[in-house]
């Protein structure tokens, strides 16, 4: 019976899980600030492109996202520096912020208030979604699956 009370020895490779967590909650924290979307013209008369770009943070779906991908740095990191198994809590951050992230595109109003325009070569006017929308999509992927794989796997 003691021996099912005495804390069992934490191998080299549990803790791994835990810091690969932290740094995709980074990911998730610094994406929030680049660009998400944004508003593309180009026209052939002009021979050229404009281009004008909102960050995650300037929406409020952003700052969901940069708060989800703290809440995962902590779990990260708690698991780093207590219990490996406090990481697998980053699940749950993770898939809000995917969940943030697909609503951010399907909103009516959002990504760049949905502006399309087209006059053939003359003029055309249209939303884009940007690559730090991209990019915080793969980091909260990436928190989601280390955690469940903290959860699932031993070691």
């Amino acid at each position: 019976m003691a021996e099912d009370l005495s804390p069992s020895p934490i191998r080299a490779g549990s803790r791994g899980y835990a810091a690969v967590i932290a740094l995709a909650g980074a990911a998730l924290v610094l994406c929030a600030v680049l660009p998400w979307s944004g508003v593309r013209a180009s026209s052939s008369v002009i021979g050229g492109t404009i281009s004008s770009d909102t960050r995650g943070i300037d929406d409020m779906l952003g700052v969901y996202a940069l708060l989800a991908g703290l809440a995962a740095l902590g779990c990260g990191l708690a698991g780093l520096l207590a219990r490996p198994r406090l990481a697998a809590l980053a699940a749950v951050p993770g898939g809000l912020a995917m969940l943030v992230l697909v609503m951010f595109v399907s909103d009516p109003r959002g990504p760049a208030d949905r502006v399309s325009l087209d006059l053939g070569e003359l003029l055309s006017v249209e939303p884009v979604i940007r690559y730090g929308w991209y990019a915080a999509l793969a980091a909260a992927f990436a928190v989601v699956l280390m955690a469940v794989l903290a959860l699932v796997r031993r070691g």
